[in-house]
């Protein structure tokens, strides 16, 4: 193989044209969300805003549903789903707000939002691959002392597992609160 094609081939390996977000709308997930408009802007790339609604345990389901009533339990998980939808929006809308001149750009049909049931690490996996995205960014939380030394779990599963780019945007130890509900 000679140099030019190798270098095609690199460049088309890096070819990042579908970013998965994934959030658990957590004050961190700010932070990874500018990783993933700023990767977007240099990609030219979509995003997609994934938020996993965790699975219940089959003895959650069946207190919920014996308390609320199946039905009950079905419209408890879409009016969730329209809640957490709205917020996501109203994120979105803030920081389109807030950076309208400011590099990097975002423009609101760049992005989709995705909200699927069960457990967290396993669907942005499965959804990665089923969008067929190029790239997963997430953020993880600090916890205690051994921030330094530990990812949270989820992003710890989804490292371990991804056949895909992952970018892991922890919390900056300086990041105040005042900073932090900018967006």
């Amino acid at each position: 193989m000679n140099e030019k094609t190798l270098r095609k081939d690199i460049a088309m390996s890096l070819e990042i044209k579908k970013i998965l977000y994934a959030t658990d709308l957590s004050k961190n997930s700010i932070f990874a969300f500018r990783y993933a408009v700023d990767l977007a802007d240099k990609y030219g790339a979509k995003i997609t805003i994934l938020y996993v609604l965790e699975a219940l345990s089959a003895t959650g389901v069946t207190v919920l549903s014996a308390y609320l009533g199946p039905e009950h339990l079905l419209e408890n998980v879409e009016e969730r789903r329209g809640h957490i939808k709205e917020r996501i929006g109203q994120r979105l809308q803030a920081y389109l707000e807030k950076v309208p001149r400011e590099s990097p750009r975002l423009d609101a049909s760049q992005v989709d939002v995705v909200i699927s049931e069960g457990y967290p690490a396993e669907q942005i996996l499965e959804q990665a691959d089923k969008l067929e995205c190029d790239m997963i960014v997430m953020g993880t939380h600090g916890k205690g002392f051994l921030q330094q030394t530990f990812l949270g779990s989820v992003a710890k599963r989804v490292l371990r597992r991804a056949h895909k780019p992952i970018t892991i945007v922890p919390l900056p130890s300086s990041a105040s609160a005042s900073n932090l509900d900018e967006i």
